[in-house]
């Protein structure tokens, strides 16, 4: 998922293009907007914690895009594309070196296991919308 700071800053072309690159197969994108209610259910696992609602009115707060990328090794290499959460720790060349402003505006969003790719894919597309 490319988060709402990202896609304000017009960062959805770029970061698109670092996956299209790294070998990664789009089977399934869209832009949308979470409502706080969905943003609360999509991150459910963390209600509770201290960032919890701070996460969720900022997932909220603008147009996301949403992906299923397939790959072989897709989370393992996913995440390494991405780098570590707080951008200043990550890896330079990584989207969130390259794009996120902040470990709390950290620019896209990756699933750490293969459970909750499909949670997460379940969550933002139906079958029908899933090309492979």
């Amino acid at each position: 998922m490319i988060k709402p700071e990202a896609v304000k800053k017009n960062f959805t072309g770029p970061i698109l293009n670092k996956i299209a690159e790294a070998g990664f197969h789009i089977v399934a994108m869209k832009m949308t907007r979470l409502s706080k209610a969905q943003a609360e259910a999509f991150y459910a696992v963390h209600k509770g914690k201290d960032f919890y609602e701070n996460l969720t009115d900022f997932m909220s707060s603008g147009p996301i895009v949403a992906a299923i990328l397939e790959k072989e090794n897709a989370i393992e290499t996913y995440r390494k594309l991405i780098g570590s959460t707080d951008p200043k720790d990550a890896e330079e060349g990584t989207i969130r070196k390259l794009f996120a402003e902040s470990k709390s505006y950290n620019a896209v969003h990756g699933s750490d296991s293969d459970e909750n790719a499909r949670i997460e894919s379940d969550f933002f597309f139906s079958e029908t919308e899933r090309y492979s």
